[in-house]
């Protein structure tokens, strides 16, 4: 696989709100872009934007040297807990000799009653020492801790993208079907409820994957329904990491000026028709 060679000078992994609303901006101040998504669905979610490619599908680290090739700016708004791509993004924009952005979510505080642990391990470990079902909304990757849990296969129910994958994962991990839950997001408030009462749970297991990634509808829907939330916290990003808005204004000195004159301001919101 090889970035062709007339691929935008701009590079954007866009696999988050974030992510999505960058592109939309891009493609509204007029500077082209080729976006990334790891699968289908998240290239569906970006649409068809005037000046944006879009790439669907997951690039080792081989491919994604080749594919940012030719790149000046590569923007990472990857998950918060998309670590391993994020690593792969700074390396490859480094090896091609491209600046590499990292737009981050911004972290906002727990509110009180909140159980806060450093890993999913942590989460398995909290829950092996406190009676109770569980929903547990942590993905499909990081299954063994849970099952580590005396009783787990009865007291926890796994709620995964509804991906023959991700079900597979749950069904090989000793959960049994009735106890996996094949959704696609996003979830409302009122929608956790229902759910956490359906199944009788006491906790809810997710990530801080702060407003946009439904944190806060989890935890408020735990409460109205008596049940307590358990939040995995982020990894550290470290420094660098900047805003939205932020992103924006270095994309605009760098491109801006390059690109053909427009009236549009950047900051204004398109109305689409």
């Amino acid at each position: 696989m090889t970035a062709p060679a007339s691929a935008p000078a701009l590079r954007i992994f866009a696999g988050t709100t974030e992510g999505r609303l960058l592109c939309e901006w891009a493609s509204g101040a007029g500077i082209p872009a080729r976006a990334y998504a790891a699968t289908e669905y998240g290239g569906e979610l970006l649409g068809e934007l005037p000046g944006i490619e879009v790439h669907a599908g997951r690039l080792d680290e081989a491919d994604m040297e080749r594919e940012l090739s030719g790149a000046r700016i590569v923007v990472d708004a990857t998950h918060p807990f998309a670590t391993l791509a994020s690593g792969n993004i700074r390396a490859a924009s480094l090896a091609v000799g491209a600046r590499c952005l990292r737009l981050a979510r911004p972290v906002e505080a727990l509110p009180k009653g909140v159980v806060s642990v450093a890993s999913i391990a942590c989460a398995a470990r909290f829950l092996s020492e406190n009676p109770g079902r569980a929903l547990l909304t942590t993905g499909s990757k990081e299954l063994a801790p849970y099952t580590r849990v005396a009783d787990f296969a009865e007291r926890f129910f796994v709620r995964v993208l509804p991906l023959p994958g991700a079900i597979t994962k749950c069904i090989d991990a000793g959960f049994s079907p009735s106890h996996v839950i094949g959704m696609q997001g996003p979830f409302t408030r009122e929608l956790n409820e229902a759910m956490l009462r359906q199944v009788g749970a006491q906790w809810l297991v997710t990530k801080d994957s702060g407003t946009v990634g439904g944190t806060a509808e989890k935890i408020a829907s735990a409460r109205d329904v008596g049940a307590r939330c358990i939040v995995v916290a982020r990894p550290a990003e470290g420094g660098g990491t900047l805003s939205l808005r932020e992103v924006e204004d270095v994309l605009l000195r760098e491109f801006a000026r390059r690109s053909a004159p427009s009236k549009l301001d950047p900051y204004k919101p398109v109305i689409h028709q």
